[in-house]
């Protein structure tokens, strides 16, 4: 994980999206939020007896909104952006091509809400990501363009 961190495409892009967002005032994507979705992917997965990597878990997390800022200055869906980015720095650190794929994949389909229920890597992040964000408690909830169904409206256990 700390080679992620270390990257330097990664440092890079890391800048950018904080530069970016640094006025928003709805949800950022830093550190904190890619380190929230990896506890919660984490934790769903030994709370439903997932066979998942904890590595993959990890490095899918951090990686999958890499791409933030390609999608602010160039208008690529993030992502894309982000599966771009994340196979680069995989490679560069030996990654398997198994273990890769499967971490593409799941950054790929982060946003589509048919990975809901679903078992995979993708669909794990899937629920992690919008988990992870504190709608029941945002200060910009009413003028978030987040659709209703996605937001995470209530604090569970």
């Amino acid at each position: 994980m700390n080679q992620v961190l270390e990257h330097p495409l990664y440092q890079r892009a890391y800048k950018e999206i904080q530069e970016a967002e640094q006025d928003r005032q709805y949800c950022k994507h830093d550190l904190g939020h890619f380190l929230d979705v990896a506890r919660l992917a984490y934790i769903m997965k030994l709370e439903e007896g997932l066979t998942l990597n904890k590595e993959s878990i990890y490095l899918t997390a951090l990686l999958h909104d890499i791409g933030r800022a390609r999608q602010y200055l160039e208008g690529i869906p993030h992502e894309e952006a982000s599966a771009l980015m994340a196979a680069e720095i995989l490679r560069d650190l030996e990654v398997e091509d198994r273990q890769i794929e499967e971490i593409l994949g799941a950054i790929r389909g982060h946003r589509a809400s048919k990975e809901e229920k679903d078992c995979s890597l993708g669909g794990i992040l899937y629920r992690a990501d919008k988990k992870s964000r504190a709608c029941y408690a945002c200060v910009a909830a009413a003028t978030c363009n987040w659709p209703e169904d996605k937001k995470n409206n209530k604090l569970e256990a």
